[in-house]
């Protein structure tokens, strides 16, 4: 499918901020990287081969009763144990990194939380789990987080401030009461609240917070519509007797994304930071469960440990800076005046 000149002009133009450009690079090898985390941190081998059969146990379990062991339940690839027994029919191979985000080292030398290592490259954790896998499990879970979030509440703002822009009237008057005071409420507060009440998770926090993240973005679909549905062509599709749904799908909402565009790395920036946030205070995800936010609990409880300050600290400054500067990037490119001069 051919692009458009504007397209291609936007594009040309997004390449030309270089920090901008670069960081989407960066932002995207740190998201596939991290969505690939089992077959890159795992303390499950990638591949066995075991008495002339090829194995996978990063996607499939097995007991080890499997490899000629005693126990029935799963098999735990660190004991030397089963190491030997898979070497005496076979060979294994472990992932780069041969820990998962819950993976206990017992063989630390020094009391947790260990300095860098060449068994640990970024140290442990105040419970001895490798860090660096923690990480990269954590960065996933917060990508993914912001992306979902940003997604679903991209769907319901563009709706409501379309309804809102194109009807006007009632609609637009008791809409806007609504979001005036469902806005006022303390967000990070019931946050809190109703995370004490029941046992968080990944979704059920990716809901509350979609109950109050959809409004960030109906001010900018509502002056975009009401803007728009006085122009000459729509009028012409009306007297035509184009469906209400046909003018604000195919005329209004294309010119309505270019603004809504500019915004979602912003929005993503925020859903990060909030999820960090109630990670931080301990309202976030259950315990135990790999997040930047809890990160900087175990720096802020282990000063002297720089290696646990540092790895949070860094990773959520990285991922918060590569987002401003792609959304910079994007609001040049969808600029009008720059894509016009250039």
């Amino acid at each position: 499918m051919a692009l458009t000149p504007l397209t291609q002009r936007r594009l040309a133009q997004f390449k030309k901020n270089r920090r901008g450009f670069y960081s989407l690079i960066i932002f995207a090898f740190i998201f596939l990287v991290t969505t690939c985390a089992e077959f890159i941190a795992n303390d499950k081998p990638l591949l066995v081969y075991f008495d002339g059969h090829l194995y996978s146990p990063v996607l499939k379990n097995y007991p080890e009763t499997h490899w000629g062991g005693v126990f029935e339940t799963e098999t735990n690839y660190r004991d030397p144990v089963v190491k030997d027994l898979i070497s005496a029919k076979g060979w294994y191979l472990f992932p780069l990194i041969p820990y998962s985000f819950d993976t206990v080292n017992y063989d630390l030398t020094v009391p947790a939380p260990a300095p860098p290592s060449s068994d640990n490259w970024l140290g442990t954790d105040d419970q001895g789990r490798d860090l660096l896998a923690r990480l990269i499990y954590g960065t996933r879970i917060s990508i993914w987080f912001g992306l979902i979030l940003t997604f679903f509440a991209m769907v319901i703002g563009i709706t409501v401030g379309g309804l809102q822009g194109y009807f006007g009237g009632k609609i637009d008057l008791y809409v806007q009461r609504f979001i005036e005071i469902w806005s006022g409420l303390p967000i990070l507060y019931l946050l809190m609240i109703l995370s004490s009440m029941v046992q968080p998770n990944f979704w059920w926090l990716l809901g509350i917070m979609l109950l109050f993240g959809w409004m960030n973005l109906v001010a900018v679909v509502r002056a975009e519509f009401f803007r728009t549905r006085s122009l000459d062509y729509v009028r012409a599709a009306e007297a035509l007797g184009v469906s209400n749904i046909s003018i604000m799908h195919r005329h209004i909402l294309p010119n309505a994304m270019v603004a809504t565009i500019t915004y979602l790395p912003f929005i993503i920036n925020a859903s990060i930071t909030t999820l960090t946030s109630l990670d931080f205070l301990g309202f976030g995800l259950p315990p135990g469960s790999p997040s930047l936010g809890e990160l900087i609990t175990q720096g802020k409880n282990n000063v002297n440990a720089t290696w646990l300050v540092m790895a949070g600290f860094t990773s959520l400054a990285l991922i918060l800076s590569l987002l401003v500067f792609i959304g910079e990037a994007i609001r040049d490119a969808f600029d009008a005046r720059k894509v016009v001069a250039s």
